[in-house]
C-alpha cells in the first residue's frame, strides 16, 4: 500500500521542543491502530484518524545491508525495520554496513541528506 499523501514513501519525522527525533504519523480513534503516514482514514478499520508522533525510540525488528546499487544510495549501506515506541514500524538507515542486532533498541537520529529516516543503536 503506498503513502495516500504523495509517491514519496518516506515518513515524516521532526523535533520536538525537547529536541528528540519523531515520526509524525496519526492513530485510530476507534482501534488505535497507529500508521507512520498521513491516511485520511484507519486502514484496519475505516473510522476516523488524530495526529500522533511516534519515537523517539524503538527496537529493530529486522535489519540487512544492502550490497546493490539503487538510485541515490552507495552501497553497502544498512537498512532496518524499526517498531517504534508505542506506534508503527517503520524502515530506518543505521549507521555503517554491518546489520543492527535484531531486538536492540534504536533511537531517530534525524534524516540523512537524501531525506531517508535514519536511527542509531543505543548502547
Amino acid at each position: 500500500m503506498s503513502s495516500p499523501t504523495g509517491s514519496d514513501p518516506r515518513p515524516e519525522i521532526h523535533r520536538t521542543a525537547e529536541g528528540d527525533w519523531v515520526v509524525a504519523g496519526r492513530r485510530c480513534r476507534t482501534c488505535a491502530e497507529p500508521v507512520a503516514y498521513a491516511w485520511p482514514r484507519c486502514p484496519a478499520c475505516g473510522a476516523e484518524v488524530e495526529p500522533a508522533s511516534f519515537g523517539p525510540r524503538g527496537t529493530v525488528w529486522s535489519s540487512t545491508v544492502v550490497r546493490i546499487a539503487v538510485p541515490g544510495h552507495t552501497p553497502p549501506y544498512a537498512l532496518a525495520y524499526v517498531d517504534l515506541e508505542d506506534g508503527p514500524r517503520v524502515l530506518a538507515h543505521t549507521a555503517g554496513d554491518e546489520p543492527a542486532p535484531i531486538d536492540a533498541g534504536v533511537r531517530l537520529v534525524g534524516v540523512s541528506d537524501e531525506g531517508d529516516l535514519q536511527v542509531e543503536v543505543v548502547r
